[in-house]
């Protein structure tokens, strides 16, 4: 419930009308102002007071959004690690719940790996092969909330999102779009889709009420290419082939951006997938295209530095 998603399908819960009490668990305080939604500062690693909170709420539905995407807001290896806890925190925690009537996991797209279907739309009939440490991480998610789910005879849902951009959403995608000089693939610049954090949100939202029993892919309509963003973006192309994208990845990790696997498949492979069964199911059509999305992510306001002596003389001012 602290991060910018968890925050947000939080506050979206708090309106409807058939959401009774929400707890939240976190290991950092919500983004967002909850008017009624009780929130617990646990870290992952802290399994004992995590199955405490939970089964002491005793949940009828349980969104588990504890995904640490690799090097978001945390290395690759501590990513694996926190997610990893989590959900074993998390979802052990449900099992013991004897309320629980329904368990909604987030997934990502990811899940399909960069092999058979990287420039088609595979749909949620086509099986798991994750071919990123992200992708394994996600189907490692269905995995466990699918176990739990059938032992204790509740339904679970998973969405499986298109890489989510926002804001205020850490993402290494958006991140490296943003850079003055982004590279891609001058072999082969293949098609991608994103999804709106916002439009993410209200498919949790959706699933929840509907007590969702199936994945269902949550991907925005459209698709645009590495170097087509980099033109919206007004950013400096920078064509690479082979082992020069070795020397890049170093540069933009020292450059705050760094390039995971599953970023890079994005690059080199593509990302689709077909959401038309978030229609049929959800009865949702995310809002905003992914060309939009793209072009908003390049409007959204950067960080801005602040020497000492500039804030004095801010400082200063504002008094005078």
């Amino acid at each position: 419930m602290g991060g910018e998603l968890g925050s947000l399908v939080a506050s979206l819960l708090e309106q409807e009308p058939w959401v009774g009490s929400l707890c939240g668990i976190d290991v950092d305080p919500p983004r967002r102002r909850l008017r009624t939604a009780e929130f617990h500062r646990i870290e992952p690693s802290d399994r004992e007071r995590i199955v405490d909170v939970v089964t002491t709420f005793d949940p009828h539905v349980l969104i588990h959004l504890a995904v640490w995407e690799p090097d978001a807001r945390a290395g690759t290896a501590h990513a694996k690690q926190f997610t990893t806890d989590a959900t074993t925190a998390i979802l052990g925690a449900a099992a013991e719940c004897p309320s629980l009537e329904s368990i909604v996991v987030r997934s990502g797209i990811e899940i399909y790996g960069r092999n058979r279907h990287s420039l088609t739309r595979p749909d949620e009939s086509v099986a798991p092969d994750p071919t990123s440490e992200y992708g394994r991480m996600v189907e490692r998610i269905e995995t466990v909330a699918q176990s739990v789910a059938q032992r204790i005879g509740v339904a679970v849902g998973a969405l499986r999102l298109a890489p989510v951009l926002g804001p205020h959403v850490p993402s290494p995608l958006g991140r490296l779009l943003r850079q003055p000089v982004v590279p891609f693939s001058i072999l082969a610049d293949p098609p991608f889709a994103v999804v709106e954090d916002a439009d993410a949100a209200r498919a949790f939202v959706a699933a929840a009420k509907l007590r969702l029993d199936q994945p269902i892919n949550v991907v925005a309509p459209g698709a645009i290419t590495g170097l087509q963003a980099i033109m919206r973006g007004k950013r400096v192309p920078l064509p690479l082939v082979g082992p020069e994208w070795y020397l890049a990845r170093q540069l933009s990790h020292l450059g705050g951006a760094p390039i995971p696997e599953h970023v890079m498949e994005v690059l080199h492979r593509g990302r689709l997938a077909d959401g038309t069964r978030a229609h049929d199911v959800l009865g949702l059509v995310p809002a905003t295209s992914t060309p939009e999305v793209i072009d908003r992510l390049f409007r959204w306001e950067s960080v801005v530095r602040i020497t000492k002596p500039q804030m004095r003389a801010a400082t200063i001012h504002g008094v005078a």
